[in-house]
């Protein structure tokens, strides 16, 4: 949801029972030798005692040891399932970074997986956005690292060992502890405002100056390269890493306009028809460089994006995605003004027509006559000193 809370929480760990964090892909027995690299900083929960022929310690590190915990020396006696030892080694979590999208599931306040619906986000609202709580896994340990294009990651709250920090002067608490640079490192700083978004009209991510970020560990995980779309000419949403088929819809808007009970309407009123079965629907603020003459403005418009997709395959793909942008475009032409919304541009991409608008509210339209009367009265000004300076006219 825009207005309300999103829970998005940390999905790998660095726990010791967790198997894929060792290199023999299980958990080290009595007759191992545990080996962590000694330059690799850890924080290591422990849920259960371990019986172990040897370890070898970080230099810097900690260990969180649950009620009943333990490590002992190995005494020699039969462990079912550990005939032969070896050396099983830590593997690093230097890599897991706070901006990639495939780390971060969206969960609901108890930490259960937030059911599947017709809701997605564009990649650049997949990972933590500035009004958002983050979520780490009680009787978890992590290692994230927070490099960053902006020098403050701002989030609402973040919830780890069990508590639940939502104020600036208890996250500052947190971090002045043994912990937080064990867990957290990188040349980005994580802050925490105990703020929601204040505009009903929606907040923007805040995530886009590290989009590269995002588009390259989506691209690493996927083969480095995005997957061939259907369509001919795809469209690229902002925040969107790569191009899709179906249809974006930009809105202007008024300070009436209310993100959430818009989307609410439009997921009770268009997506949940049976004939729309397949279509996802993604919606937020965004801000748009705007351009005159080409020339690109420091200067970037808020509107609302919204972007659909479908599972149709071929030459049907994006079809049905048109079709509900069709439909979302006529409610705007009759009921737009109420609802906040002035104005809206739409374009689609499916498998069988090419990118391009196709539709738009006529408000649009009269902007679009406005900037062109402009141009017209640009040329003739021009004409004008053109003859002056030629002495055609006095």
């Amino acid at each position: 949801a825009a207005t309300v809370a999103v829970y998005k929480q940390w999905i790998p760990n660095t726990n010791f029972e967790t198997a894929s964090n060792w290199d023999k892909g299980r958990v080290p027995c009595a007759r191992d030798v545990v080996h962590f690299e000694k330059d690799k900083v850890v924080s290591v929960f422990v849920r259960s005692p371990h019986a172990l022929t040897d370890m070898y310690l970080p230099l810097n590190g900690e260990f969180v040891l649950a009620a009943g915990a333990a490590f002992t020396a190995f005494d020699g006696s039969w462990d079912p399932g550990c005939d032969s030892g070896g050396t099983a080694r830590f593997a690093d979590a230097e890599h897991r970074a706070w901006f990639d999208p495939t780390l971060w599931q969206d969960v609901l306040p108890s930490g259960e997986l937030r059911p599947p619906g017709p809701i997605f986000s564009v990649d650049e609202e997949r990972v933590p956005c500035h009004y958002d709580d983050v979520i780490f896994q009680p009787e978890t340990s992590f290692r994230v690292n927070t490099d960053s294009s902006q020098p403050v990651i701002q989030l609402r709250s973040i919830a780890l060992m069990g508590q639940e920090l939502n104020t600036p002067s208890s996250w500052a608490g947190y971090l002045g502890g043994p912990s937080a640079p064990l867990q957290f490192h990188g040349n980005g700083t994580l802050q925490v405002t105990g703020t929601g978004c204040p505009d009903k009209s929606g907040c923007a991510c805040g995530n886009t100056l590290d989009g590269p970020r995002i588009c390259a560990a989506l691209l690493r995980a996927s083969g480095r390269q995005c997957p061939e779309p259907a369509c001919q000419n795809p469209l690229q949403p902002l925040g969107h890493c790569c191009g899709v088929c179906g249809a974006t819809i930009n809105l202007d808007f008024t300070p009436d306009f209310d993100l959430q009970k818009y989307q609410e309407r439009l997921v009770e009123e268009l997506l949940s028809q049976p004939k729309y079965a397949g279509v996802q629907m993604a919606i937020s603020k965004v801000h748009k460089a705007q351009t005159f003459l080409g020339i690109l403005s420091r200067s970037a418009t808020p509107l609302i994006q919204i972007v659909l997709i479908d599972d149709r395959a071929g030459v049907q793909a994006g079809t049905a995605a048109e079709q509900l942008a069709a439909d979302i475009m006529q409610s705007i032409a009759q009921h737009g003004e109420a609802l906040g919304i002035p104005s809206g541009k739409m374009e689609v991409a499916t498998g069988s027509t090419a990118s391009g608008q196709v539709g738009s509210h006529p408000v649009s339209r009269i902007t679009a006559g406005t900037v062109m009367g402009l141009l017209f009265s640009l040329l003739f000004l021009g004409g004008i000193l053109f003859l002056y300076r030629k002495g055609k006219l006095r």
